[in-house]
């Protein structure tokens, strides 16, 4: 028993340190599985480092050329979010303007703009904004709404006659409020979205570089198997831990990179505990190694792992529900998200490294993570039984081929 023990675990560490072997030969796995973790999220981080649009230009169409426009325009100039970037003559001009780019929306003042306020008539200001870009409406947009209350107050003041600034103060706001953001206090793109997609960027790339190693595997043995014709690569269990320990001590130092490292380097929001961190990465990571093993055994040549990966990186993170409402998602494709680690791990991070929640809170999302990993390892160990399984029955096809082959040369040779 203790030499049957010592032998398993032998097999286990050569698995391992070939399998890392394999991983600094190949430039592929190598750039899949070290450089693109690297890389990755300290490009997405500098990206979104701004965290919020500034100086979005907008043109300016005054067809009423009077004192409250132009010091509607001179306000939306004065914005840090918005600049005065054209003053056109017509609309026509305008739209011209931002389908060349030149601006991200239109502030119409019709004619008779004035003279309805005058009359004391309400008056329209029209503000159209390029929808492709939702940051850049969400400028030009808000911006125009708290200029049009900030007029709308002055008027009221004058229209009052109060005799205090207190009077004042109740009349254009007898109901008061304070906005506090909860989470994201700089209201920043980066903090919303880079937590989410450091998460995703774990699961893909340990994706692409074992699918990339498995078709290298396949390419590189004479049979086309997964597994090579080798002493130690005889037991199931073996192949897969080992396998799996190699990826996991990659991982390790690449997950406190990604999640610990990089949100400290770019002063993103980050209120998870280092211990509560290691103890939630951990069933992600053998959530994502096993799920990829078992994915790898569908790659038949190396190419084939970037055809499958690559375009569901958008869709996986849209049905996290972290840039979407997981409550409007179809029932379906939130079924189809339970499928893949990067949902749960998702979820479960944000609320944890943005929201300030416990383990205890996220304890549904925790435990859906130790459930994949213990179903992806059991799929992982039932493909790789069935590889060996295919790999020896391969082979002993082809001998006997071999055999029958030269029993036909024996018999023409004494013929």
């Amino acid at each position: 028993m203790t030499r049957q023990i010592y032998k398993i675990l032998q097999d286990t560490c050569y698995i391992c340190m070939k399998e890392l072997k394999n991983v600094l030969k190949d430039q592929g796995v190598l750039m899949f599985l070290v450089i693109v973790p690297l890389a990755y999220p300290l490009l997405y981080s500098w990206i979104y480092n701004n965290e919020v649009t500034r100086e979005v230009p907008v043109a300016v169409v005054d067809m009423s050329h009077s004192h409250t426009s132009r010091e509607f325009t001179r306000m939306l100039d004065a914005s840090p979010d918005t600049k005065v970037a054209a003053r056109c003559k017509s609309l026509e001009e305008a739209k011209e303007r931002v389908g060349r780019g030149e601006a991200y929306g239109v502030v119409y003042f019709p004619q008779d703009f004035q003279t309805k306020l005058n009359r004391m008539e309400q008056t329209h200001v029209g503000v159209y904004c390029d929808m492709s870009l939702m940051l850049a409406y969400k400028a030009i947009f808000q911006t125009c709404t708290a200029i049009q209350g900030n007029l709308n107050s002055r008027i009221q003041i004058e229209l009052t006659g109060n005799a205090t600034a207190r009077e004042d103060e109740l009349t254009t706001r007898p109901l008061d409020f304070d906005e506090v953001p909860m989470f994201n206090n700089t209201a920043g793109y980066g903090n919303f979205i880079i937590p989410g997609v450091l998460i995703l960027i774990i699961q893909q790339t340990l994706l692409l570089g074992v699918g990339m190693a498995a078709g290298t595997a396949r390419e590189r043995n004479n049979y086309g198997f997964l597994v090579p014709a080798n002493k130690h690569y005889r037991g199931v269990m073996r192949i897969v831990w080992g396998k799996a320990l190699a990826y996991f001590m990659i991982y390790t130092v690449m997950a406190a990179y990604i999640l610990s490292a990089v949100p400290h380097m770019f002063s993103f929001i980050s209120l998870i505990s280092g211990r509560e961190l290691v103890l939630f990465a951990l069933p992600y990571l053998l959530a994502c190694i096993f799920f990829s093993m078992t994915l790898s055994c569908l790659m038949r040549y190396r190419e084939n792992v970037m055809l499958l990966v690559v375009f569901s990186s958008v869709p996986l993170l849209f049905m996290s529900g972290v840039s979407w409402p997981q409550n409007n998602i179809p029932a379906f494709w939130q079924g189809v998200a339970c499928l893949f680690p990067s949902t749960f791990g998702i979820r479960g991070f944000v609320r944890m490294n943005s929201m300030g929640a416990t383990l205890h809170d996220v304890a549904t999302e925790y435990h859906a993570l130790w459930l994949q990993a213990v179903v992806y390892f059991v799929l992982a160990h039932e493909v790789y039984r069935f590889q060996i399984g295919k790999a020896r029955k391969g082979i002993k096809e082809k001998l006997l081929k071999l055999r029958s082959k030269e029993t036909e040369k024996d018999k023409t040779t004494i013929g």
